[in-house]
């Protein structure tokens, strides 16, 4: 059983739709507001329907760029039509010049940013004109501007939530593709180069039986340049060794269960976990004590933790047995390695380790910081306009320093959503908005709004939702108290609702924004790291094979040439043939196509092999004709059994057969040459590589030894399953 965590918008992504809710919520809001003041400041009922009537267009015509279906309409023409009716509202009927922060927004949006300062400039002139006071006709014009950002700020970043979830299946595949061109140059500068030394040497060794020694030393060199670049991308993931040690346990009646909750790729610190979970799984079953084994992953706060826990050992002084040459390495790593039975009477090994930079990453940053920029411009605003209504002297320079204060505990939600002390937090933003009202009276209502935008961004929505509404109460009793007229206090209990929904709106955005950055990175990341496994199994399974096979073949050649040089000369041909097919394998593991083969001629190159290193061999093939996936993969299946037989064992004997029964295909490949007496060996990745390879068509492979030198690897697959 395999539990993984999940990472945020990992599948479907909501982001988008919910960053539209976000925007149309907030812009409602926002029109409210001067909603609310029309029977305040026009007259009649007709004049107030027509206001309302206007308001509404405005906002209406707003939505295009916020809908996606509307996309269709933004332009000169909806920017026209929209000005149009926010002057006639605003000249004709009294409305607030802030209803032109939603033109102004427009303007901006579309890109002609000379139209919106000219939208903003006319709203200060209409403002000073209606406000015989300078301090009122400065606060209105402010209110433009803001509403301006506001408006700009909040349809931007829903578009650039929107655009980052579509792009994330583009930058993974693009992310795929470049780990594939890095994976191809290091194969071409080293394995390939030798192929092509090994298929030229070969073609004059034909003729010149002495050049045979330096095919030889180029064979063994790429081999050894593929197996150390299998390990090497191996040692980004910890998943490779899970399935490995999973079948090792599953031979050994062992039942396993892989909890994994770390990210990958792990690099450095994948590799030395590797070292430990092998090293403690062999030590599980060669004690051959315990009946379930469980391994643990974790990553927090910069560690990733291994745990690897069984049922088996009496005392915890057998359990470590093993484990010292893996607990030297993790220690001189910085790491931590600890062995030790349980209260529950079962022994674990755990591991802790720093984890290593994850290099993969998306573009386009600007994002979160276009949300915490506009947050801050559009704070100071709020605060310039509260601080407006003071006259110059001690009382503003403690105003100024008490908004200061609030606007920075504003912004702390921002950078961080779960601050330490993060109730600490609200409780001094709290006294900051409600103490400062003795002494300050309406001036300092407006920091009211802050708080209840905090409400909404710090707490869970069931509870902030309750409290914003106790803010407002608060805020249009505090505003009575003050004896203020009826238009000021509905004005104040409105705007700090539209106040906290702005603040809200800002910080909820910047967090998607951040999250599917974040989902995208992962997203990426697990595509790189299963590109380099693929190509890891690829070198492991079929490229390793063909070297050795090679190997072993120039071997042949170079004791047969003194005795029978006709002979030497096929087998030096063969070589050639065999370079040419590798070369075919190594396009596959860089990517560059996808490997196919035929069961029938991979049963004929393993008996050629077997028989050329002494192994009496023995086919029985019973299965008809196979679609191209399973063929491919039970042949890989087969040359792992062959490239074991021939570098793990002493074997004589080796029995290779095929049956179909029900729909199912099974291989099996037996062979004597296991030393019963012989100590259990940590297993090897192609054990692990073949159990992923099977289990994406729906196969199983098992691995068994009799006891007596004996061992059979088997692998069962439906030829008709689908690929998963």
């Amino acid at each position: 059983m395999v539990s993984q965590q999940r990472p945020p918008y990992a599948g479907s992504a909501p982001g988008p739709a919910l960053a539209r809710v976000i925007v149309v919520v907030v812009l409602a809001a926002l029109v409210d507001v001067y909603l609310f003041a029309v029977p305040f400041r026009a007259g009649g009922a007709g004049r107030i329907a027509g206001a309302v009537a206007l308001t509404v267009a405005v906002f209406a015509l707003q939505l295009a760029w916020v809908v996606p279906r509307a996309a269709r309409f933004r332009g000169v023409a909806l920017l026209l039509v929209q000005a149009v009716v926010a002057y006639v509202d605003v000249l004709a009927f009294g409305t607030s010049v802030g209803i032109l922060a939603l033109v102004a927004g427009s303007a901006l949006l579309a890109s002609y940013a000379v139209p919106a300062v000219a939208v903003l400039g006319s709203a200060a002139v209409i403002a000073a004109v209606r406000s015989p006071d300078a301090a009122g006709a400065v606060d209105s014009a402010i209110t433009p501007v803001l509403g301006a950002l506001v408006v700009y700020g909040l349809v931007r970043l829903a578009h650039r939530v929107a655009d980052l979830a579509a792009a994330r299946p583009e930058l993974t595949m693009a992310a795929v593709s470049r780990e594939r061109l890095r994976i191809a140059d290091e194969l071409n500068t080293g394995i390939g180069r030798g192929l092509d030394a090994i298929t030229a040497g070969s073609r004059r060794a034909l003729d010149h039986p002495e050049e045979i020694d330096e095919v030889l030393r180029v064979a063994r060199g790429s081999l050894a340049d593929a197996r150390a670049a299998a390990a090497g991308f191996r040692a980004m993931s910890l998943a490779p060794e899970a399935a490995a040690a999973r079948a090792l346990l599953a031979a050994a009646g062992i039942e396993a269960e892989v909890r994994t909750g770390h990210e990958e790729p792990l690099g450095s610190a994948g590799a030395l976990l590797a070292t430990v979970l092998r090293e403690s799984v062999t030590e599980v079953v060669r004690q051959g004590t315990a009946t379930r084994c469980v391994i643990e992953t974790a990553e927090r706060d910069g560690t990733v933790r291994l745990r690897v826990s069984n049922d088996g050992p009496p005392t915890a002084a057998r359990g470590e047995e093993g484990l010292a040459d893996a607990a030297a390495r993790v220690e001189a790593a910085g790491g931590t390695l600890t062995t030790g039975l349980g209260a529950d009477g079962r022994f674990a090994v755990e591991a802790t380790i720093a984890a290593t930079p994850r290099p993969v990453s998306l573009p386009d940053r600007t994002a979160y910081g276009l949300s915490v920029t506009l947050l801050a411009v559009v704070v100071t605003g709020f605060c310039v306009k509260a601080l407006l209504q003071l006259p110059w002297g001690l009382d503003l320079a403690a105003a100024v320093a008490g908004m200061g204060l609030i606007a920075g505990l504003q912004l702390r939600w921002a950078v961080d959503d779960r601050p330490r002390h993060r109730y600490a937090f609200i409780a001094a933003q709290a006294l900051l908005s409600l103490a400062p009202i003795l002494w300050f009276g309406a001036t300092w209502i407006g920091a009211m709004g802050f708080l209840a935008g905090t409400f909404l961004v710090a707490l869970p929505i069931r509870i902030g939702a309750p409290l914003v509404a106790a803010t407002m109460a608060g805020t249009g009793a505090m505003a009575a108290a003050l004896s203020l007229g009826p238009a000021r206090i509905v004005n104040y209990t409105v705007s700090t609702l539209v106040t906290g929904l702005v603040v809200y709106g800002l910080v909820r955005l910047a967090r998607l924004v951040h999250d599917l950055r974040a989902a995208g990175e992962e997203l990426a990341r697990a595509a790189t790291v299963q590109e380099r496994l693929r190509a890891a199994r690829d070198l492991h399974d079929l490229l390793g094979h063909s070297l050795a096979a090679m190997l072993l073949k120039c071997e042949l050649a170079r004791r047969l040439g003194a005795v029978d040089p006709a002979r030497a000369r096929a087998e030096l041909t063969e070589v050639v043939a065999m370079a040419e097919r590798a070369r075919a394998d190594l396009r596959a593991a860089s990517g560059a196509g996808e490997p196919e083969m035929s069961l029938d001629t991979e049963v004929e190159s393993a008996r050629s092999v077997l028989t050329v290193a002494g192994v009496e061999t023995r086919v029985e093939l019973g299965h008809g004709p196979l679609p191209g996936p399973t063929a491919t993969v039970l042949s890989t299946v087969l040359r792992e059994a062959v490239t074991n037989v021939l570098r793990h064992s002493s074997a004589r004997h080796c029995v290779i057969t095929t049956t179909s029964e029900d729909g199912l295909v099974t291989l099996a490949v037996e062979n004597d040459g296991l030393d019963p007496r012989a100590r259990r060996t940590p297993p090897g990745s192609g054990i692990g590589n073949l159990t992923t390879r099977l289990a994406a068509i729906d196969g199983t492979l098992t691995a068994r030894a009799d006891g007596t030198g004996g061992f059979r690897l088997q692998a069962r697959v439906r030829p008709d399953a689908k690929a998963s």
